[in-house]
């Protein structure tokens, strides 16, 4: 393999690393104005308490930074393993 297509490779996987850290603070923001608007509200403390109804936005959010991180870092490797041994 060239070592232009394994940069590309390592490229990729620095443009999920990104994408992962960026999900993750953006479901922490959403998870943080959720609650703070909850709270907010003073008919709403069973909903704040059991959290009911779900709402599962800002988990998906984070869920989808985990993923995007386990992938960069898969393909980070890939690509510095394949740089090594070209």
């Amino acid at each position: 393999m060239l070592s232009g297509d394994s940069f590309m490779l390592m490229g990729v996987g620095g443009l999920f690393l990104v994408l992962g850290l960026a999900l993750m603070i953006w479901g922490k923001r959403e998870e943080k104005s959720y609650y703070e608007a909850l709270a907010r509200r003073p008919g709403d403390a069973r909903e704040f308490m059991e959290h009911w109804p779900p709402r599962q936005q800002h988990d998906a959010l984070k869920a989808g930074g985990w993923i995007a991180l386990a992938i960069s870092v898969v393909m980070l490797f890939t690509g510095g393993v394949l740089y090594l041994l070209s």
